[in-house]
């Protein structure tokens, strides 16, 4: 099954983003790039290739990502476990729970868990968008996860008004920014922020600020920087 994602776009050639890509996976080190093939066509790379764990699929789809120019990446690396790894469903479902309730961030009475060939299905509501990406991360660390799909929902208890008061808020305690230069507009659980900034740290405050409020999940950040 690939999974495809997008990130940040750049005026690169194909050639120079599989070259960075192939660079950036020998410089992971949860990963060993000669299991791994990388193409790049319009900027979206495809991994292709097989690894022994769901954290390395993980992994390797996380380096390439962080290389400039790539658009997109759709993952068609398989993972083959070892037969020391192999676990069966009940023994997968039993050890996310565990670790879930271990978990001290994740609300695991909210959340439904389902294994099926290895592969976790996570459902149910949390508050926060660190919860659902919290809990994704416990579960595809485990012995035995060939794959993890995370449908859980961030739901608000609070209505987009006080959301946008509460952003707001905390961007007027924020020491790194000026929040009189700096608009929140709250559409459904999206957050769209504008404004001008003196520098990028700014910025990417102004974005943290806004997810860390209950039931974001999106931030829309069209802040520009201007050092006039």
């Amino acid at each position: 099954m690939a999974t495809i994602a997008t990130t940040r776009t750049g005026t690169r050639t194909d050639e120079e983003i599989q070259r960075d890509v192939l660079a950036e996976l020998k410089w992971e080190p949860r990963v060993q790039p000669n299991e791994i093939g990388v193409i790049a066509k319009d900027g979206v790379v495809t991994l292709t290739g097989w690894v022994d764990s769901y954290v390395k699929r993980w992994a390797a789809e996380e380096a390439a990502h962080r290389v400039r120019g790539v658009k997109a990446v759709a993952n068609d690396i398989e993972v083959r476990l070892l037969n020391s790894a192999e676990r069966t469903d009940s023994e997968i479902a039993a050890a996310a729970l565990r670790a879930l309730e271990w978990d001290a961030v994740v609300p695991v009475d909210k959340l439904d868990v389902t294994v099926s060939k290895g592969w976790v299905t996570l459902k149910g509501d949390v508050e926060w968008q660190y919860q659902k990406q919290d809990a994704e991360r416990v579960v595809r660390r485990l012995a035995g996860v060939r794959g993890v799909s995370n449908l859980i929902a961030v739901k608000p208890r609070v209505s987009p008004h006080q959301l946008e008061q509460t952003i707001e808020q905390a961007l007027v305690r924020s020491a790194e920014t000026d929040a009189h230069r700096i608009s929140v507009e709250v559409q459904g659980s999206k957050v769209l922020l504008e404004g001008t900034v003196r520098s990028w740290a700014e910025r990417e405050e102004a974005a943290r600020a806004a997810w860390s409020a209950p039931g974001v999940t999106a931030v829309e950040n069209k802040i520009t920087i201007s050092y006039v």
